[in-house]
């Protein structure tokens, strides 16, 4: 395993508050020591980098949480204890989610000389009324001024939308998505809101305190997402998020083609030879672990070969490159991992496209990636609900859109 790409995934759990859509791992706390996370942190990717020896590292994301809340000291320590621990790739990124808050903001500068060279930043909105009603703690003048910083201190900047809000129209998504399109960054993640089990969203909408958009109406504003970013240059690589070529998140790449990451910090997962690992995730849980075991693992387990494989198809079919079917299977020694008479069916429907053992989704598929991976997942390698219909209406599969990947 000698020199195989890595990469490394570090959660800081903290932030100023809780929104109501969001069902990451993150807490608010009164104060922080900060001190004591940056040892802990250390000790969790030392903990790591004991059984992953040898590889090259190719990137370090930086997610929470709002990371950017992170004392650019410790994301200095971080970065310079990975870069001991591996060979560090020539041309490694090294990502860091923000806010667009003024304190932040004020810390970008400081973050770069650390190490950073990518920022991700959670603008969301550039609407005042629409970041309200996210539970947003910057206005969108911040956002404004946090974007114009952030390109004069990062080489790489991406940000994040949410649309298909409560009574967005196609006219209203078009223009935002026309001015973010206008603001010169080559990487955008474009998410659909989604009501997430848990948040306060989802209270909200028990309580009929708020509608959701029409399912059909945001599948409307997904195709249309997909045209306005493909004309300007920046096509969707993959489900929610749109790059000029050559300026796709590596990091991400790396989940979505199923290598190896090392996951620290609360709640982090990780997938390290063939097992998953996962972290305490609540704050004080992991710290105590810290301190008992040297390290904040809740739980690991191995994966079988037709677990593996499942994985690697489901994250390998949110790519617009594909996946090479034949590939995983000799990967995890499996026969097949797809029924392909199934897939040459969804080939002919215009919802797949083949070439030899690669198969990619078409536009018209992505809508529907969650019952197509249903129908054509081999039943005897992979045990999925083969036999579900495809839906009737493009409502009934609109659930994918929101993937909580974050680049």
């Amino acid at each position: 395993m000698t020199g195989e790409p890595l990469a490394l995934y570090v959660h800081w759990p903290f932030c100023v508050s809780k929104c109501p859509y969001c069902d990451f791992n993150s807490h608010v706390r009164a104060s922080i020591d900060n001190d004591a996370w940056r040892e802990a942190l250390l000790a969790d990717l030392a903990h790591e980098a004991a059984l992953l020896p040898g590889r090259t590292l190719t990137s370090i994301f930086f997610g929470g949480g709002t990371p950017s809340l992170m004392e650019p000291s410790t994301v200095a320590a971080i970065i310079e204890a990975a870069a001991s621990h591996w060979t560090a790739a020539d041309r490694i990124e090294i990502t860091l989610e923000a806010n667009p808050n003024s304190v932040e903001t004020g810390r970008f500068a400081d973050l770069a000389v650390a190490g950073v060279n990518r920022l991700s930043l959670g603008l969301q909105s550039f609407d005042d009324k629409a970041l309200a009603f996210l539970g947003r703690a910057h206005s969108a003048k911040e956002g404004w001024r946090a974007l114009e910083t952030a390109q004069e201190n990062f080489r790489r900047v991406s940000f994040d939308l949410i649309y298909a809000l409560p009574e967005e129209t196609e006219d209203c998504w078009a223009a935002t998505l026309a001015q973010a399109l206008s603001l010169g960054t080559t990487h955008l993640s474009l998410y659909q809101l989604t009501i997430e089990p848990g948040t306060r969203f989802a209270s909200m909408v028990a309580k009929r305190a708020f509608k959701p958009l029409d399912p059909d109406l945001a599948a409307g504003l997904y195709e249309l997402t997909g045209a306005m970013t493909s004309a300007a240059g920046l096509p969707a690589y993959e489900i929610s998020n749109h790059s000029r070529p050559g300026h796709e998140s590596r990091h991400n790449l790396s989940y979505w083609r199923y290598n190896d990451y090392a996951g620290v910090g609360p709640g982090a997962h990780g997938r390290r030879l063939g097992m998953r690992t996962t972290r305490h995730r609540k704050p004080e849980n992991f710290l105590s672990a810290v301190r008992r075991n040297g390290n904040g693992i809740v739980e690991e387990a191995r994966l079988t070969p037709t677990e593996a494989a499942d994985e690697a198809l489901v994250m390998g079919l949110r790519l617009s490159e594909g996946i090479d079917l034949d590939k995983i299977a000799q990967r995890f020694e499996l026969r097949s991992i797809v029924d392909w008479r199934r897939v040459d069916r969804l080939v002919a429907s215009g919802h797949l496209s083949r070439d030899g053992g690669r198969v990619a989704v078409t536009a018209a598929g992505r809508l529907l990636l969650d019952t197509i991976l249903a129908e054509i997942a081999d039943p005897e390698p992979i045990a999925l609900a083969a036999e579900a219909p495809m839906p009737a209406s493009r409502a009934e599969a609109v659930s994918l859109l929101t993937s909580a990947y974050s680049c």
